[in-house]
């Protein structure tokens, strides 16, 4: 139990740290959350949304899942995706993925990793859809490197076509989502440049697919 002793003890360090460094913060938050953006990210360990941003608590809503995934037959992103457009009027939606990704490298891999291989049939499907672009480079871990950006560009469409975010596109609001990806080696971030504003960004963008793939 002594690791969990540490646990705790870290906890009163940070929250001595926080209140002298944010007098105030803490209760502040207490009372209400208004972020300013939302993190579609990975489970990974190695990539903790607020540190890696460096933002304080209660300025990022975090969704986080293998391989980050915006799927419409997940209920709980898309809940989150609703509660951070219609009640916290987020103003930027980020996907980031992270380069090496752990969950893109076992949907390449033939064995059987269990009930998880059911959540990474999307990736296998996107994989499939982007084999001839994959396979042209040769060498396997930028393969996988490859297709962690592709899913990424993904699920910032399937971000985009979420109802939550068309209706406020609709609406005139002030909405942006965007592509990210995380290299770990480094500790960087680098924009993918898939950034959709509105309706029309989603509209361009399904017709550029639709080209690519016709």
């Amino acid at each position: 139990m002594d690791e969990l002793n540490e646990l705790f003890e870290n906890n009163r360090s940070w929250a001595r740290a926080i209140e002298a460094d944010n007098p105030g913060l803490l209760q502040e938050l207490a009372e209400e959350q208004k972020p300013t953006y939302m993190w579609i990210g990975c489970s990974d360990s190695r990539v903790p949304a607020n540190e890696v941003v460096g933002l304080l608590p209660g300025d990022l809503f975090v969704h986080r899942n293998i391989a980050n995934l915006v799927l419409h037959t997940d209920f709980n992103c898309l809940s989150a995706l609703q509660f951070a457009v219609d009640s916290l009027n987020v103003e930027h939606i980020i996907v980031c993925g992270h380069y090496g990704c752990g969950g893109i490298r076992a949907a390449l891999d033939p064995n059987p990793h269990g009930l998880v291989d059911n959540w990474l049939r999307h990736i296998e499907d996107q994989y499939r859809s982007q084999r001839m672009e994959i396979l042209r480079i040769p060498d396997p871990e930028a393969q996988v490197d490859r297709l962690c950006e592709i899913n990424v560009e993904t699920q910032v469409h399937n971000v985009a076509r979420n109802t939550a975010v068309r209706e406020a596109w609709r609406q005139n609001t002030a909405l942006s989502v965007h592509g990210w990806i995380y290299e770990m080696k480094t500790g960087l971030i680098k924009d993918l440049d898939v950034t959709l504003s509105s309706l029309e960004d989603l509209h361009d963008l399904e017709h550029k697919m639709s080209d690519k793939n016709s």
